[in-house]
């Protein structure tokens, strides 16, 4: 099954820490979440005690995540990095404002994955929810013989069954699988 994921119907939710805004892209109750965030200042995270946390850089450069063991580095864009909700982490901006794509999901509910695809790539999608979203511009990926246009912002939500095939035929796509 294939849902479309508009722009129109994006929740905004306030931080925990109350240092911001979070764009809710798709998520189900306190289970899981997927959401865009714009960082504009350096500053502490929300703690998430008891989720694992997935996420990546899609707008600006130069995140680094300080955490009490050393740096989570999200300098590069596209490169998704893992880390516990507990952790304690203050943010720092070595280059201006950033924006982000997060995966949030309860530990002891749900397992995540999150890729980066783009022209070329192959992803088979096991059993599972899996969203797809063009966070920098219009993307476009196939599923089957079936082809799938997104706008920027856009995103499809595919509940698989096993051995369903993703491709990316243009633009690039971020997959979150939640399982």
């Amino acid at each position: 099954m294939i849902t479309r994921l508009d722009p129109s119907q994006y929740r905004r939710t306030p931080w925990k820490n109350g240092g911001g805004i979070t764009v809710d892209i798709a998520g189900h109750e306190d289970t899981w979440r997927l959401s865009r965030t714009p960082i504009t200042s350096g500053g502490p995270f929300s703690d998430y005690t008891g989720y694992d946390r997935l996420q990546v850089l899609v707008a600006g450069s130069g995140l680094v995540l300080q955490t009490p063991d050393g740096e989570i580095d999200v300098r590069t864009p596209f490169q998704p990095v893992r880390f516990a909700g507990e952790t304690p982490i203050v943010s720092r901006l070595e280059a201006g404002p950033v924006e982000v794509v997060n995966l949030l999901g309860r530990r002891a509910a749900v397992r995540l994955g999150l890729e980066v695809a783009g022209p070329g790539h192959r992803l088979l999608l096991g059993a599972g929810i899996h969203l797809i979203y063009a966070a920098d511009g219009p993307a476009s990926i196939t599923t089957g013989d079936n082809l799938h246009p997104l706008d920027a912002d856009h995103g499809l939500r595919i509940e698989a069954a096993p051995s369903t095939m993703l491709a990316c035929t243009s633009g690039h796509v971020i997959v979150a699988s939640i399982v």
